[in-house]
């Protein structure tokens, strides 16, 4: 079992005494200034991580309409230009260079119901070009559930993870299973959220571990990123990915080093 946390959760001496994976999360790294990529800084933070023994996955850039999220690095999978397809390149580079386990993708945003199916059909193409960019760069995209309490979002469901998956039709591209997203989707229902991993698990490449109350609240839309255990779900659902031979990286995005130590009893507890 390889456990990690994203970069927010500590510095990487911090996580390497914990962990053995650290997930850098790129739209907060500080690497970027009006969309440019300071490669100064982030050489600077890759000196800092040589030192430590840690595998690495990367969080790409993605759509997000709070005022903590960087506007700068504002990509929506269903309506890319050239910048937005850059920022993705950009992290597909590095993990490349850094010969990462995954590339987190958030999905697409519809506008009404009505243009569902076409902004799901424009994702399709954005994601089919990242793949071909990202078999030429021996990477692996892990595109992510996201949370059903959140209203636009697309692929919120397994089915329709699935079937974004397989219509991309590459190697290059699976799931990224999160947990705590699926928690919302699935109302905090155990049962549901089992059937939700089981439908997904022969598509996962990378797994997002945190905690939630399952139910929409006015910040983060329930999205609270709890350290696993503080919330309502049952972490043993995680056993479904491991009956299809899932061999990668439980990643926690959790806030603190406290919230680490929590999660980590509480995974290894669970997957026993």
């Amino acid at each position: 079992m390889i456990l990690g946390a994203s970069s927010f959760a500590g510095s990487f001496s911090e996580i390497a005494s914990e962990l053995q994976s650290v997930e850098l999360y790129m739209p907060k790294l500080g690497v970027y200034k009006d969309s440019i990529l300071q490669k100064d800084i982030l050489e600077s933070l890759l000196d800092e991580l040589s030192v430590c023994d840690l595998k690495t996955s990367l969080h790409a850039p993605y759509f997000a309409d709070v005022p903590t999220y960087p506007k700068d690095v504002v990509v929506d999978m269903a309506s890319m230009g050239e910048r937005e397809f850059r920022l993705i390149r950009e992290s597909i580079d590095l993990a490349s260079r850094l010969g990462s386990g995954a590339i987190v993708l958030h999905p697409g945003r519809f506008g009404c119901e009505d243009d569902r199916e076409s902004c799901f059909n424009k994702m399709i193409d954005n994601l089919k070009t990242l793949a071909s960019d990202a078999q030429d760069s021996g990477v692996m995209l892990g595109l992510e559930n996201k949370e059903g309490t959140s209203t636009g979002n697309l692929c919120c469901n397994a089915e329709e993870l699935v079937r974004a998956v397989e219509a991309v039709n590459s190697d290059n591209l699976g799931a990224t299973f999160d947990i705590g997203h699926a928690n919302l989707t699935c109302g905090g229902d155990s049962n549901k959220l089992r059937e939700f991993a089981n439908t997904l698990a022969p598509y996962v490449i990378h797994v997002h571990v945190h905690d939630n109350g399952g139910v929409w609240t006015d910040e983060y839309d329930g999205d609270q990123h709890l350290a696993p255990g503080e919330g309502t779900i049952d972490y043993t659902v995680l056993k479904e990915l491991k009956n299809e031979n899932y061999k990668g990286i439980f990643n926690m995005e959790v806030f603190s080093m406290d919230d680490v130590r929590t999660g980590k009893t509480t995974i290894m507890e669970a997957l026993k």
